[in-house]
């Protein structure tokens, strides 16, 4: 039997602090993705979007078990969020402005026929609603900035302020890409207050007058 890999444990990119801000280099890695607009609490986009993922996430898995031998745990949620001005996440909280990008990590040793045939294989009983809105791309990030942060979505709004107003250009950055969120608590069973979540922003060098709007 193989062991089972865990990528939190494995890829350093899944490692922050809580209380301040780290910054690090990521690699690129692969994900499934799909994409969506709107206040993830109220949008059915969101909802059929996560519905979608998670089946073709485990076909791939116990394909990799079964046909390669190699097995893992698959990685957590994530999410890159952008909005045309990025107030919408910190200062004025408007959700309905939000753009969306759900993204669960696959490893590099999965290539398109093996996607090709998850997705197929997803689709084969009780097909999911956006199904075919999901690709598998590569995500280059290269140098972020992230931290940990402990407690509901609604309160990362100060953190939020503080790393792109003060931390970003303190270090000389600007940011450079989409805020990337990565859940390590499954949010549908984890109280708000116990929630687990590393926020992340890519940043480039050169000092800014001002946050820059993601890319």
């Amino acid at each position: 039997m193989t062991d089972k890999i865990d990528f939190k444990k494995t890829v350093d990119a899944y490692q922050a602090p809580r209380g301040r801000f780290r910054i690090v280099d990521v690699p690129d890695l692969c994900y499934l993705m799909i994409d969506g607009h709107g206040d993830p609490n109220t949008s059915p986009a969101f909802t059929t979007a996560v519905e979608a993922l998670y089946p073709v996430a485990y076909k791939l898995k116990f394909a990799s078990k079964r046909d390669l031998g190699r097995d893992y745990v698959v990685p957590p949620l994530e999410g890159l969020w952008w909005a045309e001005d990025m107030a919408a996440f910190t200062t004025s909280r408007d959700k309905s402005r939000w753009n969306w990008t759900l993204l669960l990590m696959v490893p590099d040793w999965i290539d398109r026929a093996m996607f090709d045939a998850a997705v197929t294989q997803a689709g084969a009983k009780n097909q999911p609603v956006r199904l075919d809105d999901i690709r598998l791309e590569t995500l280059s990030e290269g140098r972020c900035v992230q931290t940990l942060h402990v407690g509901s979505f609604d309160d990362e709004a100060a953190v939020l302020a503080q790393l792109h107003d003060e931390f970003i250009p303190a270090q000389r950055l600007r940011m450079a890409g989409k805020h990337h969120e990565i859940y390590l608590s499954d949010f549908r069973r984890v109280a708000p207050e116990k929630q687990r979540t590393i926020l992340r922003q890519p940043v480039t060098a050169g000092a800014a007058s001002a946050p820059s709007k993601p890319g």
